[in-house]
C-alpha cells in the first residue's frame, strides 16, 4: 500500500500522574477530545515510556492484562481498560522491524500506566485494538529514531501510533498536588526548546536532547519519558501540522506537553 493523502494522525501523550486516569481535569479533557476528533483508528500502536526494556518486544496477547506499574495512589487498584490486543499485528511489527529482533510478549506485560491512563480517556470505549511496543534501554535515541521510521507504513492503513511519556520528567523534584503552580525555570527552558524544534522540524536537536539545552541532565535524567517523542519525530511527514493541545509543566517538574501531528 502506498502513501495516502490524509495519513493517520500521530500523537504523544504527556501522560504525568497515575491519577490522571480518573481525574477529570484540563489535561484529559483535551485527551478525551484528540481522540473524539481524529478519524477511528482501525488498531493503535503504542510506544510506552513504562515498558523499558531489554531488548525489543511487542505485546502479544490477545486479551491484555492492565498493569499496576506503581504505587502510593489510591484508587486505581480496580482500573481496568479492556481493549482487545491484536496478535496479528504484533507479529507483522516483528516482520517490519527487521532485522532489529523484536520479542513477542504473550504472558508477562500488558497495558501500563502510559496506555491505560491516556487512552482510558481518548477511547473510552476501549473497543479499539492495541499493541505496545518497548523500548529498548541499551540503545541510542538515534537508534529509536531510525527504527521509528520502519512504522511509516501504519500510518497509511488507519493504525493510530502514539507515544506516551513525558518531555520533563524528574520525580525527584516533583510535588504532589502542586499542579501547574511554580514550574521548576529549568522545566520551563527544556520544554519551550523542545516545543520549538517540534515546530521548526529540527529533528536532530531532538535526537541529540542531551545537549539541546543546559536543562537537559535535570530535565530528562534518564531517557524512558522521553524516547517516544523520538519515534513520533521520526515518523513525520514533510509539511504536517503540528499542534499543542496541552502544554505546561505538572508538579514543577513534569511536562504534561501533548502534540498532535496531522
Amino acid at each position: 500500500m502506498g502513501k495516502t493523502a490524509n495519513p493517520m494522525p500521530l500523537v504523544f501523550f504527556g501522560h504525568g500522574t497515575p491519577m490522571n486516569t480518573l481525574w477529570q481535569n484540563d489535561y484529559t479533557k483535551a485527551w478525551s477530545k484528540i481522540g473524539a476528533e481524529m478519524p477511528r483508528p482501525k488498531a493503535i500502536v503504542v510506544i510506552s515510556a513504562h515498558w523499558f526494556t531489554r531488548g525489543t518486544w511487542v505485546t502479544g496477547q490477545g486479551n491484555p492484562e492492565t498493569i499496576y506499574d506503581f504505587g502510593g495512589f489510591t484508587g486505581l487498584e480496580s482500573v481496568v481498560y479492556p481493549a482487545p490486543g491484536d496478535p496479528s499485528l504484533a507479529g507483522r511489527l516483528q516482520t517490519m522491524l527487521a532485522p532489529t529482533k523484536v520479542g513477542l510478549d504473550e504472558a508477562e506485560w500488558g497495558f501500563d500506566h502510559s496506555t491505560c491512563s491516556v487512552l482510558i480517556h481518548a477511547f473510552p470505549e476501549a473497543d479499539i485494538p492495541v499493541v505496545q511496543i518497548s523500548i529498548d534501554g541499551t540503545k541510542t535515541a538515534g537508534f529509536h529514531y531510525e527504527l521509528a521510521k520502519l512504522l511509516a507504513p501504519l500510518r497509511d492503513e488507519s493504525i493510530l501510533i502514539a507515544g506516551s511519556g513525558n518531555v520533563v520528567h524528574n520525580l525527584r523534584t516533583w510535588i504532589r498536588n502542586q499542579g501547574q503552580a511554580g514550574a521548576y525555570e529549568w522545566a520551563d527552558r527544556f520544554e519551550a526548546k523542545v516545543k520549538e524544534s517540534l515546530e521548526s522540524g529540527d529533528d536532530a536537536a531532538l535526537v541529540n536532547y542531551e545537549t539541546l539545552t543546559p536543562d537537559a541532565r535535570l530535565s530528562v535524567p534518564t531517557p524512558e519519558h522521553y524516547l517516544p517523542l523520538v519515534y513520533l519525530a521520526a515518523l513525520r511527514r514533510p509539511g504536517e501540522p503540528i499542534k499543542f493541545p496541552v502544554e505546561g509543566v505538572d508538579g514543577g517538574s513534569v511536562s504534561m506537553l501533548t502534540f498532535q501531528i496531522g
